[in-house]
């Protein structure tokens, strides 16, 4: 790393030790691999990085029709649940850049908020670029929501109580969806939860600028995902791709939104959270500065993620609350 590089803010002595761990091994970036072998690097990380997922109440793997085959989904329900309770439930979009991850590379993060917020919570396995570049993921994630609300008796769930959520490429797929329902082309929600979100695919904004090589995530990660996700440089504009680009956000769901300081993506996050809260949206913003991208997925690397899951999830049940006549 460049002396010309190094940032101002602070690293989070976890981070640091983790970005030595990664040097020590030699681990290529994703840039650095065709999708399928970047896959499995991701694989083999999760499995070093990830603590084993909590138990939870209930957990079943179940497939749906999608708009272009069967999608997987994974159901969870939060230890101290009944089975006959009726449940708010939250729709999980897993992180990747659209072209990584799965219901396994998640599975952590899910049954975590299953019990902090004594929710049910439902994550899909959405298809992945390049082999199914935008809008792919967008019509994956809609046909989910559509299906959790047909499906609320069988899942014992409120669909009066449904949110959208997501880390990273799965975030940006949960801001679009909460403005379909905003706009009634999908079910609604009543919170959403954006996890270090990709917003804007122009990758335009300052921290582009000012984040470190050697990251977890770097500009050039962001344009390897971002090129495979959105080929056509046309439909990065489109505000199903930016939701940032939405000619309004008005009337979108209360929101949190959770940045790191050591991220490309750092700066739209804020710039989102920033319009929504312009635009007349509650909003929650959580900018853990001295943090890295994808932080959420490496339990067993950064101790902030056990007291990050339990705020998000409490701001998940406060949504909740207050949306409840």
């Amino acid at each position: 790393m460049s002396a010309s590089a190094t940032p101002m803010r602070a690293i989070h002595p976890d981070v640091t030790a983790l970005l030595a761990l990664g040097r020590a091994a030699g681990s290529l970036p994703f840039e650095a691999m065709p999708p399928e072998e970047a896959r499995r690097a991701y694989l083999a990380r999760r499995l070093m990085l990830q603590l084993p997922p909590d138990p939870v109440a209930e957990l079943r793997d179940v497939t749906m029709e999608g708009p272009d085959g069967l999608l997987a989904l994974r159901v969870y329900r939060g230890l101290g649940t009944g089975p006959d309770d009726i449940l708010p439930c939250l729709l999980y979009l897993h992180g990747g850049g659209w072209v990584l991850g799965d219901l396994d590379s998640h599975d952590g993060i899910c049954c975590r908020l299953a019990n902090e917020a004594r929710c049910c919570v439902v994550a899909v396995c959405y298809r992945l670029a390049p082999e199914h570049p935008f809008p792919a993921a967008i019509d994956d994630g809609a046909a989910a929501l559509r299906w959790i609300a047909a499906e609320a008796g069988s899942l014992r769930i409120d669909p009066a109580r449904m949110a959208v959520g997501g880390d990273s490429a799965g975030g940006n797929i949960a801001a679009v969806l909460a403005l379909m329902g905003r706009d009634g082309t999908a079910p609604a929600s009543v919170v959403q939860v954006l996890l270090y979100p990709a917003v804007d695919l122009s990758m335009s904004g300052e921290s582009y600028r000012v984040t470190t090589d050697g990251m977890t995530i770097t500009p050039a990660t962001m344009r390897y995902f971002i090129d495979h996700y959105a080929p056509n440089p046309a439909d990065r504009a489109d505000w199903r791709a930016s939701p940032l680009n939405a000619p309004s956000l008005r009337g979108s769901p209360p929101a949190f939104v959770l940045t790191c300081g050591h991220d490309p993506l750092r700066d739209e996050g804020r710039r989102y959270a920033e319009r929504l809260e312009s635009e007349g949206v509650p909003v929650t913003m959580l900018d853990l500065g001295d943090q890295t991208h994808g932080m959420l997925t490496l339990s067993k690397a950064i101790g902030a993620v056990h007291g990050t899951l339990p705020y998000v999830a409490a701001a998940l049940r406060e949504g909740w609350r207050v949306s409840t006549p």
